[in-house]
């Protein structure tokens, strides 16, 4: 029962085991979550350090228990990644269209150093490459909105 609730948890109620693009159906998830608690930061905010707490724990479990690096059916980071990318921004469509785009691009390229954090191991490895690719798509639609004079 443990192993069935860990594995229910990493890949976010089955979305990781979609046969085409999970981490993408992953991190709708997240956006849907994001859009929903958008405007009660306080709860956003909670819920998002368990979400990233736990998923460090619970991926690194599911990781050796399968014994493999990485493995892509979890996606817990995806949701924990884009709801960094939304933290603390106006919901609505264009930002948040924009920034599941953003994420995805930065979550599929990693450049640097996104690219050094997914070489850490166990559990830190698979959820902070995609906490810095929501930290770079969150600075990025800022600087977007600020410009248009919308933030």
């Amino acid at each position: 029962m443990k192993n069935f609730l860990l594995k229910a948890f990493v890949t976010v109620l089955g979305t990781g085991l979609m046969p085409v693009a999970p981490g993408s159906w992953a991190t709708v998830v997240g956006v849907a979550i994001a859009f929903f608690l958008g405007n009660n930061l306080a709860v956003y905010t909670i819920l998002l350090v368990v979400l990233l707490v736990l998923g460090i724990m619970a991926s690194g479990i599911v990781e050796r228990l399968l014994g493999q690096k990485d493995p892509g059916m979890i996606v817990i980071d995806e949701v924990v990644g884009v709801m960094i990318a939304l933290w603390g921004l106006p919901m609505i469509w264009p930002v948040t269209i924009t920034g599941f785009f953003l994420f995805r691009a930065f979550d599929m390229f990693k450049i640097y150093p996104i690219n050094r954090l997914e070489a850490q191991s166990g559990g830190w490895g698979i959820m902070l490459d995609d906490c810095m690719a929501g930290v770079y798509t969150n600075i990025i639609l800022r600087i977007a909105l600020r410009c248009a004079g919308l933030f």
